[in-house]
């Protein structure tokens, strides 16, 4: 497969991303909601790839890509069900849904684990690629509780009929988040399961539909026998038992409806009905249930007496429970849960079953008593009978001046207090209490202003463990929805959906409204991506219309664009020409503020790498790191506002740091002679244009190197820059950027005493310390960016070979201060500046040994001329091997007795290439002499030299690091032990040939040499040997 194979695999994989994750934020399924989570991280992911081609050569790539690709396609299939299928089509097969959707999920995680090698160079993708294949390898989608319950209950269905009951039915409307007791809403999911089914199915789907058809059917015709109220309800001595003539003969219960039939029997209306109903689907003759005669008619005439008997025995009734709810509820002291319990049920019966009555209750103030249960938060009314409270009220709050009582006693706060109770009973209640008030717009108002109830409802609603408490929270919510004024607090709360429909649908003076509010918001990361995502193209259109309009947008787009997600999806808007248009307009009309916050927002944009490179910055088609834009940004430095120049200022830091526009735009900045316009801006009065530059110029020294710090000292003092460093009321942040920039500079020897001084290499050191101790600020990015600084300046002091300079380097032992940062834990780059320090100073000590070290040291005072006549030996001092003199830990530089070698290896298999070339560099200050190697073979095959550098040569590629590494191989194997130990290495054969094929002229002549070393037992390789020319380098 070539790179366009990975090319056509990157396409399919973003064609059956896109089909998956289509209109799948709402998916009430969570096996399928948090697949197209992981495909919306993919397809991000995909994005980043695709603008990286180089990539798509890589073979480990092409084949994750064509992997991926075939679990995606698979895939699709399984979505389209959970997307287009009924509700109980899903239960029925939600296991096995689930099971292709988990092994899918793992299958992908395995293939994008083999990207991770390809993507060293791209550590912020590679980071992604890595967090998503480790969530995918372990999906935790999951099949509720429910769920899985219910689909044991339909296989079962599948395989017997019979099995189907009222229970199923019920489970199942549980599952779907529908009241049992609602039929309607039952039948209407059943008869799309019927629709589902209509073509290909199969015999047990179909056996699974008519059960469950049967069942239904069956329920919804059987006559509600819960009439009249329940006597069992009452105290013995306080009941009036009802006469037998008012229990009706087929439910046993007080009748509500009596009716007269031809056989002179009475019967409760619905139960007859249901009788004679019953009568004609068998086929045979209406008969009266009590007598068995044949009815000649099926008329039913209301026996009106009987039901003025039966009301006046109910309004006796109701007044003994009113008298009991009030004795019981009204008690101060202890009250048994029991009772309350029954009271409570009583007073539920009463309002359902007789609303006639309520405003008997109503009148008895047990409305205001049922508030005060919800009030008690001691033990002893717990989460069931608050729930119970809460079923009572919901029954009452029908009837209008009791939901006023209730509001007035603050009903609101404590329903939402018992969103948080621990019984589902009492979650369900209060959320259907919530939902009854909601429907007017007053007390939707009221809920959304009680602190925390947007939070939990919105929380519940996107809980799939619990379908009908989930289903309750999104009435409730749309029914919040309904009044404008809720726009913002839902919003807070993570619930987009309103202000994004107001934005991208409400009229012009509702979608300024908006844009302006959502220029005041505090955002979440969640709610920046989906607003960009819903509404971004909106607010990009706005920038093109009045002024108004304009300003309220770039609010928006400031607030927005700090996310990087959400900066990469605007710029895929096209808002870079749109900004730049207002930037660079030189029109009278456009506010200075407008272009302030053009400018902000382009700041944003350019802040994070990878993304707007690639995009048109104008309408002419020029990028932002363009020689055009670049000057266009210069020229508007001087003709703009104070907060405007410190906005350009940090638009050109976005830009010359990104690794993909650094070059070209560095480049342009020295050709436009914009050093000398940015200079004048790090003695500006304002800290932000100060910080900004220093960063800028810091960022151009990396770059032009030695040029960029003549021209730098053309303009501007050194000193002044070194006071304000060692100014204690600098901020940590232009300290940051000083240090940053001053480390950049090259300086002599002289400058380094003159100019830096000493107290400025106390202050360091002092400074490294400080962060160090504080590990939180020392992992942000400017910590990382100080200590960066920090070391920096410790390089000039390390790299001087003045004898005053390195006594004072001694003294403050920064040889340990470098060998701290070279743990595995260190950033990247302050591993190698710590790895060119030891450099440094191992050089210093290799420059002092043939003179100051090897001196003999006369012996002074007044015992001397004693030793002499005493003839006692002075003590040889034990010589370093390495540098055949006395070196010591303390007080000199040596990376043997410093301990540096181990730290060193270590670092030549860093992933970072940078950190393991200064690595090698370092070591070879002390391994390029044959004899030392010799000396101190056995203590530097100990640490792992040898086979380190092997390796590492085995591994690398074509370079500068290969080259040195190739220069130590050459070294060691004239030593002819080393070469005989490595003389059957076919690999590291192999790795020479290869290098004197593809390396550079340097690397082959050490190749070549390093061959000729070699001994090769087998014979098999002839190399021509320069062995006899070879000098000792």
């Amino acid at each position: 497969m070539t790179s366009h194979g990975g090319a056509a695999a990157l396409e399919s994989i973003a064609l059956f991303l896109a089909e998956i994750c289509a209109g799948g934020e709402d998916n009430r399924w969570d096996p399928a909601r948090r697949f197209m989570d992981f495909a919306r991280r993919l397809e991000c992911i995909v994005h980043r790839l695709a603008r990286a081609p180089e990539l798509l050569s890589s073979p480990a790539v092409r084949t994750a890509l064509g992997g991926v690709a075939a679990d995606l396609d698979a895939t699709r299939p399984t979505i389209s069900v959970y997307r287009t299928r009924s509700p109980i089509y899903i239960l029925i097969h939600c296991v096995p849904l689930f099971d292709v959707l988990s092994s899918r999920a793992t299958s992908i995680a395995a293939w994008l684990a083999l990207l991770d090698a390809p993507l060293s160079n791209l550590p912020d993708l590679r980071k992604k690629v890595s967090d998503l294949s480790r969530d995918m390898d372990q999906p935790h989608l999951k099949v509720t509780e429910t769920e899985e319950r219910v689909y044991a209950v339909l296989q079962r269905v599948a395989a017997d009929a019979k099995q189907s009951s009222k229970a199923t039915v019920m489970d199942l409307a549980r599952a779907l988040g529908i009241d049992p007791s609602d039929h309607t809403k039952l039948g209407e999911q059943i008869k799309l399961l019927r629709v589902d089914l209509s073509g290909l199915s199969s015999v047990a789907e179909r056996r699974i539909l008519v059960s469950l058809e049967k069942t239904l059917h069956d329920w919804s015709r059987e006559p509600s026998l819960a009439g009249g109220l329940v006597v069992t309800s009452f105290e013995e001595e306080a009941q009036i038992s009802p006469f037998n003539n008012f229990l009706c003969p087929l439910t046993k219960e007080v009748m509500k409806d009596p009716v007269v039939i031809e056989s002179s029997q009475t019967y409760e209306r619905a139960a007859i009905r249901h009788w004679l109903d019953r009568c004609s689907e068998d086929g045979r003759d209406p008969t009266c249930p009590v007598t068995g005669l044949i009815l000649q008619s099926l008329e039913l005439k209301p026996n009106i007496g009987l039901s003025g008997a039966i009301e006046e025995w109910i309004n006796r009734n109701v007044e003994i429970q009113i008298k009991s709810a009030l004795q019981y509820l009204g008690e101060e002291t202890s009250c048994p849960v029991e009772r309350i319990e029954m009271v409570l049920d009583n007073v539920y019966r009463i309002s359902e079953e007789h609303p006639a009555y309520r405003y008997k209750v109503r009148n008895s103030r047990i409305v205001n008593l049922l508030v005060r249960q919800l009030k008690d938060q001691s033990s002893k009314i717990g989460s069931e009978l608050r729930g119970k409270a809460l079923m009572a009220m919901l029954s009452m709050v029908k009837d209008g001046e009791s939901k006023q009582i209730m509001l007035e006693e603050g009903i609101i706060k404590l329903v939402i207090r018992s969103l948080t109770g621990r019984s589902e009973m009492e979650k369900e209640y209060a959320l259907k209490l919530l939902l009854e008030l909601s429907n007017e717009l007053d007390c939707c108002t009221k809920i959304a202003l009680e602190k925390g109830a947007l939070v939990l409802l919105s929380s519940i609603a996107e809980n799939p463990d619990y379908p009908t408490l989930s289903n309750l929270a999104e009435e409730v919510l749309t029914n919040l929805e309904k009044v404008e004024d809720n726009v913002q607090h839902l919003a807070m709360a993570g619930r987009f959906q309103p202000l994004v429909t107001r934005l991208c649908s409400g009229a012009e003076d509702i979608r300024l409204e908006t844009a302006t509010l959502l220029g005041r918001m505090s955002l979440t990361n969640i709610g920046k991506d989906y607003i960009a995502r819903q509404g971004g193209q909106i607010l990009v259109d706005m920038l093109s219309c009045s002024q108004e309009q304009k300003n309220s947008s770039l609010h928006a787009l400031v607030n927005l664009s700090t996310l990087d997600e959400s900066a990469a999806i605007l710029v895929d808007f096209g808002i870079l020409p749109a900004l730049t248009n207002i930037l660079f307009s030189k029109q009278q009309d456009v506010f200075p503020e407008t272009k302030e916050l053009a400018a902000s927002t382009i700041t944003n944009i350019v802040s994070k790498s990878g993304h707007w490179e690639f995009s048109f910055a104008d309408k002419e088609g020029h990028h932002m790191q363009s020689e055009f834009i670049m000057r266009k940004l210069l020229d508007l430095l001087s003709n703009s506002s104070c907060r405007c120049q410190a906005a350009i200022l940090h638009i050109l830091c976005g830009i010359v740091s990104s690794p993909r526009a650094s070059d070209i735009s560095a480049s342009c900045i020295k050709s436009s002679d914009g050093i000398k316009s940015l200079v004048q801006y790090v003695e500006h009065p304002e800290i932000k244009h100060r910080v900004y530059s220093c960063r800028l110029l810091s960022l151009l020294s990396e770059k032009l190197g030695h040029a960029f710090s003549e021209e730098f000292r053309a303009y501007v003092k050194i000193v002044s820059l070194r006071i304000k460093l060692l100014d204690a009321d600098s901020s940590l942040e232009e300290t940051c950027e000083i240090a940053c920039l001053l480390a950049n500079l090259s300086f002599s020897d002289d400058e380094v005493k003159t100019v830096l001084g000493y107290d400025l290499l106390a202050w360091t050191i002092a400074k490294l310390k400080e962060q160090q101790s504080n590990s939180s600020g020392r992992n942000s990015r400017r910590g990382r960016r100080i200590v960066y600084g920090l070391l920096g300046l410790l390089l000039h002091y390390a790299r001087s070979s003045d004898p005053e300079i390195i006594a004072i380097v001694q003294k403050n032992q920064i040889m340990s201060i470098f060998l701290e940062q070279l743990s595995s834990h260190s950033h990247s780059r302050w591993k190698q500046q710590a790895a060119l320090g030891l450099k440094y100073l191992s050089e210093s000590i290799r420059a002092s040994v043939a003179t100051d070290l090897l001196e003999p040291q006369l012996q002074h005072g007044f015992c001397s001329p004693f030793t002499l006549l005493c003839g006692r030996r002075t003590m040889a001092p034990i010589l370093c091997p390495l540098h055949e003199a006395p070196c010591d830990k303390c007080n000199s530089f040596c990376l043997l007795k410093g301990n540096a070698i181990k730290p060193l290896v270590d670092l030549m298999g860093d992933d970072n290439m940078d950190v393991q070339l200064a690595a090698v560099e370092a070591l070879s200050t002390v391994l390029l002499d044959v004899q030392s190697i010799k000396n101190a073979k056995e203590e530097l095959e100990q640490l792992g030299v040898f086979d380190a550098t092997i390796h590492s040569f085995k591994e690398v590629r074509p370079g500068k690091l290969q080259e040195h590494v190739a220069l130590l191989v050459e070294k060691f194997f004239q030593v002819e032990t080393i070469a005989m130990d490595y003389s059957n290495d076919q690999g590291l054969v192999m790795a020479l040939i290869g290098a004197m094929k593809q390396g550079n002229a340097n690397t082959k002549r050490y190749a070549q040499d390093a061959l000729a070393s070699l001994r090769v037992l087998s014979g098999g390789i002839k190399v021509s040997s320069n062995q006899g020319k070879r000098r000792n380098r």
